[in-house]
């Protein structure tokens, strides 16, 4: 078991010492940041979003999140405060002339620089790969250095011409105090938009409420429905609390009473009848109407059958011959 062939071991490889704590590359941290998708860990492409705490996202990745919640994912933690489309402002960058990207071949050949980035300041022109601290605007997407914002202060966009205030900077990719900083600041605006919302909703409310107590109270007033284009109804008579109408002759009232049920069935079958005997009218009888048009009709002569034509028993009345 060991120690073969006159080997003589050392200390170190017998007896094992406390681990070393494992250090975070610093290259491969910065990488990982402005390169990456911090939800799907991808190569970030355009179009390119970010939310407000700063992180920098794929806006495939981030639309797939919001449609499938559920599905799982190596780095969902990262957008659990994105609740829409409306939580993240897509980037107008600008991208870096010196950049190749996959158009070139790593052959070992030549110096491979890491540090250079793919976007950079449009106005003082440092890279956007973590070494300078870089802020956009929520009003407009555009995306700046530090440096560019504190030697150029204007309230103008330097790249779109937008009108903007420093309370809209959001910086990107920021330590965990600017984190949280930009945090408390997102939980601020929700509070405000939540109370806007709701003193919407009551102002509607109020609105709604008196109009529809002046409708009831002239309904009230009246014993009938509120008028209609400035036309009070004349016809309709009083009307009491209880809802019944109150008519002046006494004795029709009685006789109403005295009816009952039958006799107010009656009447309004009589009503129906006479109605529809006034409505109707056939079209054979029209005068202004010719001969080929009444033809068309099944209660012409020439659409009712003979005794010869019609049979024993039917099961359809066909109108055809």
């Amino acid at each position: 078991m060991g120690c073969d062939g006159g080997t003589i071991p050392k200390r170190h490889e017998l007896v094992k010492g406390p681990k070393k704590v494992e250090k975070v590359d610093k290259n491969a941290e910065l990488a990982a940041k402005w390169k990456y998708c911090a939800l799907s860990q991808e190569k970030l492409r355009r179009p390119i979003v970010s939310c407000e705490l700063g992180r920098l996202y794929n806006k495939d990745a981030i639309i797939e999140y919001l449609l499938d919640k559920s599905a799982e994912r190596p780095n969902a933690e990262a957008v659990t405060h994105i609740r829409g489309i409306k939580d993240i402002k897509e980037l107008n960058l600008t991208d870096n002339p010196e950049w190749e990207g996959e158009r070139r071949t790593t052959k070992g050949d030549r110096y491979e620089d890491i540090h250079c980035g793919m976007f950079i300041c449009p106005v003082v022109g440092l890279e956007m790969n973590g070494k300078h601290r870089f802020c956009y605007l929520q009003t407009c997407g555009c995306v700046f250095s530090d440096r560019a914002l504190k030697e150029v202060k204007t309230d103008i966009c330097h790249k779109c011409g937008d009108l903007f205030k420093y309370d809209d900077l959001v910086v990107l990719n920021g330590t965990k105090e600017e984190v949280e900083k930009l945090r408390e600041k997102m939980g601020e605006k929700r509070v405000k938009a939540k109370t806007k919302k709701s003193k919407k909703n009551k102002a509607a409310e109020t609105v709604s409420t008196p109009s529809e107590s002046k409708e009831e109270a002239v309904f009230f007033e009246r014993g009938g429905p509120p008028r209609v284009d400035g036309i009070e109804d004349t016809q309709s008579p009083p009307v009491d609390v209880a809802g019944r109408s109150s008519l002046q002759n006494g004795d029709e009232s009685s006789q109403s009473d005295v009816a009952g049920p039958s006799g107010s069935s009656t009447s309004s079958k009589d009503a129906q009848s006479s109605t529809a005997s006034a409505t109707k009218r056939s079209i054979q009888d029209m005068e202004g109407k010719s001969e080929a048009f009444k033809s068309l009709f099944t209660t012409h002569s020439s659409a009712k059958r003979t005794k010869d034509q019609t049979s024993n028993w039917v099961t359809h009345t066909p109108y055809h011959f």
